[in-house]
């Protein structure tokens, strides 16, 4: 008997009925409980979107200013972020503030979870503040208006930190990004550094075959449909078409994909599932005048670099006022803001590296390979690696020399020399860029840039014509309730609804939920039917990717050959035999006099200093021989701020002082450097010990070799040393110790 039973366990037709019995009681089990992580979905939605403040935050926060309650109200609001148990903050470090998108989701997504923008900058020991806003806009409220209250906002911040050594880094995500450019351009004395993370600042720039959401203006005919959704909302803007348009980028993300995930994995993945959903429903409004503003003058219009936006009182936003570093996050896997959307800004707006530097502006970039959209500011991969840095080495970064550099990073080992000086897992290093490497990304031509120009004037012709002839009418026969009804009918509104316990057959999926938790069964990892189901999932993908990508390619047929067109180019006012007109501005007249004015006064300060200028000096030109620095070297740098002739300076101070010893190189390095010997004192102790600091910062990165060798050997000779005592070490140079970052 035992024998006949073992031989039916090994047929392979009872092995296979085996089988699909195991996997049909798990799959029967995980459609039942995924069904109820829908239904959970949906009292989640519920619940949340009728808070006051909803929002997603891993963190308690303080309220610190409530927009609603300044003079021009706004329904933004600024808070403090309470650090958790165990995160200790130095209040004399700069304060991070981390400014949601507002682009159709509610706020708290830059600090929902540990591994997050928040959670890097306060384990690195700065004071947190987080921007966000409520579901509803207030009455009359404006882009500029906003801007304003932010503002407002970073001038509390500032004054809540005395004696902080800087002025806040501002973090912009997304949407939040440009707000926050056009706000530094501004009030450029507010900020430190600007990160902005995702951000588009060039909203035409794309390559053919890639990224075609910029086509989406052009191929609805431009912006009168922003204004007939606003008109059908009753004067607000349903930010959930905005959503919808994140997803109809990825269908097979949004159609399959997502849910699939948590039902291939209904026993781990409900949380992560729950927590993201709960922000990804948070839809929130905006008024008509906001929306029109973005899509007219920046998605369409294309106007913020061109500066050829004005605020009320007729100020004009030129980004090349913005005077503290700005370092940009993009990846070549976000389809909605590509690189060249991230980055062709820099372009726009100079003609070369020295006309950045002209303007005293740092930009450093970086480039992901594969992370999308979200994951740029939301992935806690990121978070631990790119933003970690950049939060712990801020203010490193705030005394960069102007100019164009590329972060990477590399990963710190026991190989790694002087690993001591690097914070975390990695090693960044900031390597010199021209426009040329932004230009290799790929980029429009000139026939692209007529097309684009034609676009935006047949966006304006079809606005006019609606604002005339349609809109009247539909502002006549949209009440408040029909507006609301409508809002409640969005499709991914019903989706959340649908599936929430307010629908009765919800309940009985509840019920049996909890019974099928009692006796879950999971069919085992070699069931042949569950890598059945892996391959159909598979197949489901691949011919929703095809199916977009065909969409694409049309989408950008359609837009290349209408808007390509002569005829319509001529008809709009746009010669189809010319170049577009550069979007490129000219330097000021009065910012020239201005530079011209410095240059005069910087070559007159050349001989003038002490040992402090002679090795910063000595420093930046013997380091540009590399072309790069990182964080090593940066860090070690802080001796000679710490310790080269006298007391200590503060950050700015030396962001000052570096930029000067720097601009001077540039404007005639022979009468920089013969300057270097009347700078030294006298005693030769402190000129070796100012000679070993540099020597410790230049080595803190890399070995001393060629062109690096031979510039140090001329300042040994400026620094009046012997041959012998170059390579010797200098004794009463205190070791460089890592614990005195903050200091």
């Amino acid at each position: 008997m035992v024998m006949e039973n073992t031989m039916l366990s090994n047929d392979p037709i009872s092995r296979l009925v085996a089988s699909a019995v195991e996997y049909m009681t798990d799959a029967g089990q995980r459609s039942v409980l995924f069904l109820d992580i829908l239904r959970q979905r949906g009292d989640q939605y519920r619940e949340h979107v009728a808070k006051t403040a909803p929002h997603v935050l891993n963190y308690a926060a303080e309220l610190i200013m409530d927009g609603r309650k300044l003079d021009d109200p706004v329904n933004y609001a600024l808070v403090r972020i309470i650090p958790p148990k165990g995160i200790e903050i130095d209040l004399k470090r700069r304060p991070f503030v981390v400014v949601d998108p507002r682009a159709g989701h509610g706020p708290g997504i830059g600090g929902f979870k540990a591994d997050s923008e928040i959670g890097v900058a306060m384990k690195a020991g700065h004071p947190c503040y987080f921007i966000g806003f409520l579901p509803e806009p207030m009455p009359e409220q404006t882009i500029e208006r906003i801007a304003r209250a932010e503002a407002l906002f970073l001038e509390k911040v500032i004054s809540l930190h005395p004696d902080a050594d800087g002025k806040p880094c501002v973090v912009g995500n997304c949407q939040a990004g440009w707000a926050v450019m056009i706000l530094a351009s501004l009030r450029p004395e507010l900020f430190g550094p600007v990160i902005v993370a995702g951000a588009p600042l060039a909203y035409w720039a794309g390559v053919h075959g890639k990224y075609p959401m910029r086509y989406s203006g052009g191929l609805l005919g431009g912006s009168w449909l922003t204004a007939l959704t606003s008109d059908l909302g009753g004067g607000k803007f349903d930010g959930a078409w905005l959503v919808q348009n994140f997803e109809n980028q990825n269908p097979s993300n949004t159609l399959w994909t997502k849910q699939y995930n948590v039902f291939s994995k209904v026993d781990t993945e409900a949380s992560r599932y729950l927590e993201f959903e709960r922000w990804w429903g948070g839809h929130v409004n905006l008024n008509a005048e906001e929306i029109q503003f973005i899509v007219d003058e920046l998605f369409i219009g294309n106007n913020l670099a061109a500066g050829r936006i004005k605020m009320s009182d007729g100020e004009t936003v030129d980004l090349r006022n913005i005077r503290s570093p700005i370092v940009v996050f993009c990846s070549k896997g976000d389809n909605v803001t590509p690189p060249q959307q991230a980055l062709d800004w820099i372009l726009d707006l100079y003609a070369d590296v020295d006309e950045i530097r002209a303007y005293g502006q740092t930009i450093v970039y970086t480039v992901h390979e594969t992370i999308g959209h979200l994951g740029i500011f939301v992935s806690g991969g990121v978070a631990k690696k790119e933003h970690a840095e950049f939060s712990s080495n801020i203010d490193l970064i705030d005394v960069l020399p102007s100019g164009l550099y590329e972060a990477s990073f590399e990963a710190k080992g026991a190989e790694t020399a002087n690993a001591e000086l690097a914070v975390g897992q990695w090693v960044m290093r900031c390597e010199a860029r021209t426009l040329d490497d932004i230009r290799a990304m790929g980029g429009n031509s000139t026939e692209d840039e007529r097309r684009f120009e034609t676009a935006k004037r047949v966006s304006e012709f079809n606005l006019a014509a609606y604002r005339k002839f349609v809109q009247p009418l539909i502002r006549r026969m949209v009440t408040p309730e029909l507006a609301e009804w409508t809002s409640h009918l969005h499709p991914l509104r019903l989706q959340y609804e649908a599936f929430s316990s307010q629908n009765p057959f919800m309940a009985a999926v509840k019920a049996t939920a909890q019974q099928v938790e009692e006796r879950r069964k999971p069919a085992s990892s070699d069931n042949p039917f569950l890598a059945f189901q892996e391959t159909i999932s598979k197949q489901i993908v691949h011919a929703l990717d095809t199916w977009r990508d065909s969409q694409e390619a049309l989408s950008e047929a359609v837009f290349l050959a209408v808007y390509g067109s002569p005829a319509l180019q001529a008809a709009v006012g746009v010669d189809p035999r010319s170049a577009p007109p550069s979007r490129r501005q000219e330097m000021p007249t009065q910012y020239r006099q201005q530079m011209e004015k410095r240059v005069a006064e910087l070559k007159s300060q050349i001989s003038e200093g002490g040992l402090r200028e002679a090795a910063i000096r000595a420093l930046l030109y013997v380091g540009s021989a590399r072309g790069m620095v990182d964080e090593r070297s940066l860090e070690a740098l802080r001796r000679v701020r710490r310790d080269v002739a006298g007391k200590p300076v503060t950050l700015s101070e030396f962001k000052s002082l570096v930029r000067e010893q720097f601009f001077m190189l540039l404007l005639d390095r022979d009468a920089a450097l013969g300057a270097i010997p009347a700078l030294l004192p006298d005693n030769m102790n402190e000129r070796r010990a100012a000679f070993g600091a540099i020597r410790d910062v230049l080595s803190a990165s890399a070995g001393i070799s060629g062109e690096v060798a031979s510039r140090l050997n001329r300042v040994a000779e400026l620094f009046g040393l012997e041959p012998g005592e170059i390579s010797e070490k200098v004794s009463n140079v205190a070791p460089f110790d890592p614990k005195a970052r903050a200091s």
